[in-house]
C-alpha cells in the first residue's frame, strides 16, 4: 500500500562534505573508465596467476550461480515489433525489476509480511545502437495501468485488470506479467530482462565496499526501524536498503523515493567500473559472487552478461542517465500516480533510438554527478545532438548552479537528495 503524502516537507538543506569526502569525490571523478568485460578479465589473469583451473572453477561457480529462466513462452504472440534503426549494433532494451522479496536476514525493514513477493522498481535500460549512450527509464510502483492478461508457465491465462497499481503485474504473473505489462503501456518491445532481490542488492554495494551518497537532513523513521545520519558519505549492508527503500521523507511518496534510488544506482555505477575495481580483485571477486548469485534473468551466461558490459565500451559517466517516466497524482485513486501525455514523447525515443531531448534530459540524474548535486567532471561535456534546439522544454532553472542538464537545485531538495 502507497503511504499518503505528508502534511510538510522538510526544509533540505546542503551538507558540507569534509575536505576527504571531497578529495575522494574529485579523484573518482578523475578515475579511467573501464568495461565490465575489461574488470572480469582481469579478474581471471589474476587467478590465473594461481592455477589455469582455478579461472574455470570460477567461471564455472558464477555460471552456476545465476537462475537463468526464459520468459519468452509466457510472453505472447501479440508482442510490438522492434523498429530497424541505424547503426553498428542493434539497440538494446533491458528490463531491471526489483523484487521486495523479504525473505533474506535484514531484508524486512518495513515490516511488511505475507503479501507475496512484488515488483519493488521497474526501470528500462536503453543501450543505443552506436553505444554512445545509455537511460534508464523508471515507472513508479505506484502508477496506475491497465494490466494486460498475463500467462502462466503452463500456458495459462491470468486475466487482466484496468486501472490497477504497477507492481500488481509482478505479484499475479511474476517478471513476465510485468514484461508484458510495460510492452503493452509503451509499445517498446524488451530484449532481455534481469531480476534482483534486497538481499542481491545489498551483496552488491558491500562488494564494492559501499557507495556514497549525500543526505541532506537526518532520517529518522521509527515506524519501520530506519535512522540514517546526514552527511556525504559511503553508505553499505543495512543501511543502504534503509536509504534506497525509505519512504517516509519529505512527502514521503514513490517518485520521490525514485529519485534517491536513481542517484544511488548513479552512483554505484560510476563506482563499479572506477579503476579501484582492477587493483583489489577480491573485490571484484565479491561483486561477481553477489550479481550472478542474486538475480534471474535470460541471459544464459557469465560470457554473455560480459558481452552486455562490452556494449559499454565508449559511453561516457556523463552520458548514462535516469529519468522518470512524466506523471501526476491521480484525481480518481488517492496516493496514486498516472503517466502523462508526455510519456508517448519518452517511449518514441527509444523506439526511435534517439537520445534524451531537453526537456527530459534536465529532469535526469548522471552517473557523472557527485553526490552533492555537482554536474558533469571537467572535460565530460554532456553529448548533444546538433539539430536540437537548446531551448526546447527549457524552464526555470530552480536554482541550477552551472548545470546543463540534469535536477535542478530545487528538484533534488524536494527529491531528498543534497543540493
Amino acid at each position: 500500500m502507497t503511504d499518503s503524502p505528508e502534511a510538510s516537507k522538510p526544509q533540505a538543506r546542503r551538507v558540507t562534505g569534509s575536505v576527504t569526502n571531497k578529495t575522494v569525490a574529485g579523484k573518482r571523478r578523475r578515475r579511467q573508465r573501464h568495461t565490465v568485460a575489461k574488470v572480469i578479465t582481469a579478474t581471471l589473469l589474476v587467478l590465473a596467476v594461481g592455477t589455469a583451473a582455478s579461472v574455470v572453477l570460477a567461471y564455472n561457480h558464477w555460471n552456476s550461480n545465476l537462475d537463468v529462466k526464459d520468459l519468452t513462452p509466457q510472453l505472447g504472440t501479440d508482442r510490438p515489433v522492434k523498429k530497424k534503426v541505424e547503426g553498428p549494433k542493434e539497440p538494446m532494451n533491458i528490463l531491471v525489476m526489483g523484487s521486495d522479496s523479504r525473505d533474506c536476514q535484514g531484508c524486512n525493514i518495513d515490516g511488511l509480511t505475507g503479501d507475496g513477493e512484488r515488483s519493488d522498481t521497474t526501470i528500462m535500460l536503453h543501450l543505443s545502437a552506436d553505444r554512445k549512450r545509455a537511460y534508464g527509464i523508471s515507472i513508479p510502483r505506484d502508477t496506475l495501468a491497465d494490466r494486460p492478461t498475463c500467462f502462466e508457465e503452463d500456458g495459462a491465462e491470468i486475466p487482466g485488470a484496468q486501472d490497477v497499481i504497477w507492481n500488481d503485474a509482478y505479484a499475479v504473473g511474476g517478471p513476465a506479467c510485468t514484461i508484458r505489462q510495460f510492452e503493452k503501456t509503451t509499445g517498446i518491445r524488451i530484449d532481455n530482462y534481469v531480476v534482483i532481490d534486497f538481499q542481491g542488492f545489498k551483496d552488491m554495494v558491500n562488494a564494492l565496499d559501499g557507495v556514497e551518497v549525500c543526505i541532506p537532513e537526518d532520517i529518522n523513521d521509527p515506524e519501520h526501524g530506519i535512522t540514517l545520519k546526514a552527511g556525504t558519505r559511503e553508505i553499505r549492508d543495512q543501511e543502504a536498503l534503509s536509504y534506497v527503500r525509505v519512504r517516509h521523507v519529505g512527502d514521503g511518496t514513490d517518485p520521490q523515493r525514485i529519485r534517491r534510488q536513481q542517484a544511488f544506482m548513479a552512483a554505484m555505477i560510476n563506482k563499479a567500473i572506477s579503476a579501484g575495481m582492477l587493483v583489489r580483485p577480491d573485490r571484484m571477486l565479491s561483486f561477481l559472487n553477489a550479481v550472478t548469485g542474486s538475480i534471474q534473468t535470460d541471459y544464459a551466461n557469465l560470457g554473455e552478461l560480459s558481452e552486455l558490459g562490452e556494449s559499454f565500451q565508449g559511453i561516457g559517466l556523463d552520458n548514462i542517465k535516469f529519468v522518470t517516466a512524466p506523471w501526476v497524482y491521480s484525481t480518481a485513486q488517492v496516493g496514486r500516480v498516472e503517466l502523462t501525455p508526455e510519456a508517448e514523447l519518452l517511449w518514441q525515443l527509444v523506439i526511435d533510438d534517439k537520445q534524451l531531448t531537453p526537456q527530459f534530459a534536465e529532469q535526469s540524474i548522471s552517473a557523472a554527478d557527485d553526490p552533492e548535486g555537482g554536474g558533469s567532471s571537467p572535460g565530460e561535456a554532456p553529448e548533444t545532438d546538433a539539430t536540437d534546439d537548446p531551448t526546447d522544454g527549457a524552464t526555470d532553472d530552480g536554482g541550477k548552479k552551472d548545470r546543463d542538464e540534469g535536477l535542478s537545485d530545487d528538484a533534488r531538495e524536494s527529491a531528498g537528495l543534497c543540493t
